[in-house]
C-alpha cells in the first residue's frame, strides 16, 4: 500500500469515526428529551394483501431542527450502551400506549435483548400491560437474529416469563446473522421474518428463491408464521405468496408512517 492509500484511507477512518460520534450526540440529545417516535408500517397477510395483520412501530428520533432520523442510522453505534437501552424503553412506552389507544390495534415493537434486564424496560412493561386489559394479547415482541445470539438464555427465560401474558415474540432478520437453528426449537418463536436481503428481487434471483423456501419450510415445520420483510414489488409479493409465506411487509404495502390510519381515531391524531 502506498503512503497516499494509507493516508487516505485513515482520512476515511477519521471521516466514519465523526460522523458516528456526531450522530451518536444527536441521539442521545433527542433521548435526553424524550424526541423519540414511532413510525407505523403495516405487514399485510399475503392471502388477502388488503388486510392488515399487524403494525411494526419503529423507532425514530428528532434532531433539533425536527428532522427525523431512522433507526438504521444509529441503532448499531447505540445499541450496546445505555443509550441503545433507553431508546427500547421509550419505544416500548409509545407502543403500550397506542395499543391502549385502539383497541383494534395489534403492534410489534423491536426489542434488543440486552434490554431484558433493564429495571426500567421492565417496569414500562409492567404498567402498560396493567393499562388494558388486552394489551398483552396485542403485543408482539420482535427481536432481531443477532441480538438472539448474545444471550439466548435470557431470550428463553423472557419468552416463557411473558407468554402467559398472552404476549407474542418474532424473530426478525432472519438469515442475517449467526445462526440460531440449534435454538428454534427450544425458543419457540410465534413468528420468523425472514431477512430482506432474500425477499428482494426473489421472482428473479434462483438463489434467494431457494433460500427463501428453505426459510418458510423451516417456519412451517416450527409452527411459526413467517413473514417476508422488503418486498417492494407485486412479482416479488406474487412469488413469496406462492411458496406459502403467511405474512408480507415492505413498500409495497406501504412505508412508515407517522401518521397511520389507525391513528384517525385517536383524539389529537397522535400518541400521547
Amino acid at each position: 500500500m502506498t503512503a497516499s492509500n494509507t493516508e487516505d484511507g485513515n482520512a476515511l477512518t477519521q471521516a466514519v469515526d465523526t460522523r458516528d460520534d456526531d450522530i451518536i450526540d444527536v441521539v442521545q440529545a433527542a433521548v435526553r428529551g424524550r424526541q423519540v417516535v414511532l413510525a407505523f408500517q403495516p405487514v399485510v397477510e399475503a392471502s388477502a394483501q388488503e388486510r392488515v395483520a399487524f403494525w411494526e412501530g419503529l423507532a425514530r428520533v428528532q434532531d433539533s431542527t425536527g428532522r427525523i432520523i431512522p433507526a438504521m442510522q444509529f441503532m448499531d453505534a447505540v445499541e450496546e450502551t445505555e443509550t441503545g437501552r433507553m431508546i427500547d424503553c421509550l419505544a416500548l412506552d409509545l407502543g403500550l400506549k397506542a395499543l391502549a389507544q385502539v383497541p383494534t390495534l395489534r403492534l410489534a415493537v423491536n426489542l434488543s435483548a440486552r434490554s431484558i434486564g433493564f429495571p426500567r424496560w421492565n417496569r414500562i412493561l409492567r404498567r402498560g400491560l396493567a393499562r388494558e386489559a388486552t394489551v398483552g394479547e396485542r403485543l408482539i415482541l420482535e427481536i432481531s437474529e443477532a441480538s438472539v445470539m448474545t444471550v439466548p438464555e435470557l431470550v428463553g427465560n423472557l419468552m416463557t416469563d411473558l407468554r402467559s401474558k398472552g404476549i407474542a415474540f418474532a424473530l426478525d432478520d432472519f438469515g442475517a446473522g449467526e445462526t440460531v437453528f440449534r435454538h428454534l426449537r427450544r425458543l419457540q418463536f410465534d413468528i420468523l421474518k425472514i431477512d430482506g436481503q432474500y425477499c428482494r428481487n426473489v421472482a428473479k434471483d434462483p438463489d434467494n428463491q431457494v433460500l427463501t423456501r428453505a426459510i418458510q419450510a423451516m417456519a412451517s415445520q416450527f409452527d411459526m408464521y413467517c413473514v417476508a420483510e422488503n418486498v417492494e414489488t407485486e412479482e416479488d409479493a406474487s412469488y413469496l405468496t406462492g411458496i406459502g409465506v403467511d405474512c408480507l411487509q415492505g413498500y409495497r404495502f406501504g412505508a412508515p408512517a407517522m401518521a397511520p390510519p389507525f391513528l384517525a381515531a385517536v383524539d389529537g391524531n397522535k400518541i400521547a
